[in-house]
């Protein structure tokens, strides 16, 4: 008897220590090479510790990049060809000899040098911009256009289901292909997990350039988690483009579990949909390793006066350009800033600025939803904005459905829609584009937008801030330390 139970405990031993071991060699990997911010290292860490085998397994799905440069070579040669077109911009904002065609955009030139200098993404001018704060008016018009369609197409979505809306969308597609035009869709590995495989078989068989991001094993299987493109962009006859936070679903025009479903989404006709073109090109000659025949930027004859620069940022990139924008509308505000994101997570850097700016005077007013898709990422969110609170600032749930937008406005002039939330996710992990505005009107009216939504909201005041009780505290907290792997 007493044979066997030393026995046991020497192969329990001898399993443990083999745990162990691993555990410590894949720590080490983590810390040693791994280019990760010290907080997200040292949780990976303590989970790969506190949990031996789950830990590195869930690393091995939530948290790896050791082949990230891998990864994204060939994308980053890719880009390099490209932005050999423009470092004329900035040279001539640099020498000051570019002309601004709004004097008060040149106020701004520090913005629109730091995304030419970090991705070589510059402001295009004279154009037309139309805001949409809701799927039914943005999907009928752009079905519109995409029917109106004479040459090519473009449709990059990070989520498209089978459903009532994506049939629609899909057999539009079909129609314009079987006509003759160029038609290419991309989708997101993990986002179109739900579009059906007989789905992907029509659009193939219609003669339609499909591709995946990121594919998983199967179409309802994908072990990456990170990396996901999230970016959403259609681009018609390289003339008219659109971009913004509103999927291909039923629930994004507001039948889906949520009710309601309040968004907002661009449609642009002048020099910016080059850069919205650019973005699609690289995106699907990565995906599908293929060449988008007849692809080149166009001249536009002015059509408007709205200066825009398209902004991207992802894991391939060497600056986090969008969010680096969303630090310089917080530090050059001097009145008001508005925010308006489904999750509310920023980084410590992000976090510091709104706090400075609200101690400064600048009225911060900060809006996310009541109801909750993500419970951990909904609590961390509390968390952060509760904290704003005793700093002066403004927090508001949106009751009326689910608010997905993802706008900031900072002063009178200076406003952003895409597809990038104000949290660390799409900082870091996501690839996101976002169109950056220079315009009074169009920061007028997204701060139109978001004043009318405040009648479906609860503003959260720090006395009812500090009544919850011990349970919600414990989850918020346990969220907001969470909030670099969420």
């Amino acid at each position: 008897m007493f044979e066997m139970y030393f026995n046991s405990i020497k192969s329990f031993a001898q399993v443990y220590s083999v745990i162990f071991l691993t555990n410590i060699i894949f720590s080490a990997l983590v810390v040693f090479f791994e280019r990760k911010k010290p907080t997200s290292t040292l949780l990976w860490v303590m989970a790969i510790n506190f949990l031996p085998i789950i830990g590195i397994i869930l690393y091995l799905i939530l948290g790896q990049d050791i082949s990230k440069s891998k990864m994204f070579e060939d994308k980053t040669k890719m880009d390099i060809d490209v932005k050999n077109e423009f470092k004329r911009q900035l040279e001539d904002i640099q020498d000051g000899e570019y002309v601004f065609s709004n004097p008060r955009t040149k106020e701004y030139k520090d913005i629109v040098e730091m995304f030419n200098m970090a991705e070589a993404e510059i402001l295009y001018s004279c154009n037309e911009v139309k805001i949409y704060n809701n799927g039914p008016e943005k999907f009928k018009e752009l079905f519109q256009d995409l029917r109106k369609a004479r040459h090519t197409i473009y449709v990059q979505y990070y989520i498209f289901k089978s459903d009532n809306l994506s049939q629609e969308f899909i057999k539009i597609l079909i129609d314009k292909a079987r006509e003759g035009l160029k038609v290419y869709l991309l989708v997101d590995g993990m986002g179109a997990r739900h579009l059906k495989y007989r789905d992907r078989r029509r659009i193939k068989e219609a003669g339609i350039e499909f591709a995946v991001f990121f594919p998983g094993i199967l179409p309802k299987i994908n072990s990456h988690i990170n990396y996901r493109n999230h970016r959403k962009i259609a681009v018609i006859d390289k003339k008219i483009g659109y971009v913004g936070g509103l999927n291909v679903g039923d629930e994004y025009v507001g039948k889906g579990k949520f009710g309601n479903w309040r968004d907002s989404h661009l449609r642009i006709e002048g020099e910016a949909v080059n850069g919205l073109s650019w973005r699609f090109y690289l995106d699907f000659k990565f995906a599908s390793s293929k060449d988008p025949t007849g692809f080149t930027t166009e001249i536009f004859e002015k059509k408007g006066n709205k200066d825009v620069a398209i902004v991207t940022s992802g894991p391939d990139t060497k600056a986090d350009s969008i969010r680096n924008g969303y630090e310089k509308f917080i530090t050059r505000a001097t009145k008001e800033i508005y925010i308006q994101t489904p999750y509310f997570v920023p980084d410590e850097g992000l976090f510091k600025c709104l706090k400075v700016a609200s101690l400064s005077g600048v009225k911060v007013n900060v809006m996310f939803p009541e109801k909750k898709d993500h419970p951990f990422v909904h609590w961390a969110s509390l968390s952060y904005a509760g904290d704003l609170l005793k700093w002066g600032a403004n927090v508001y749930m949106y009751r009326n459905g689910f608010l997905h937008t993802k706008v900031m406005i900072s002063d009178d002039y200076l406003s952003t829609v895409g597809t990038a939330n104000f949290d660390i996710r799409s900082f870091e992990l996501n690839f996101e584009v976002n169109a950056f505005l220079f315009d009074y009107e169009l920061n007028k009216k997204l701060k139109e937008d978001f004043k009318r939504d405040l009648k479906d909201c609860l503003q959260i005041t720090e006395e009812m801030y500090k009544k919850r009780d011990v349970f919600t505290r414990i989850r918020e907290q346990i969220s907001r330390l969470l909030s670099p792997l969420l």
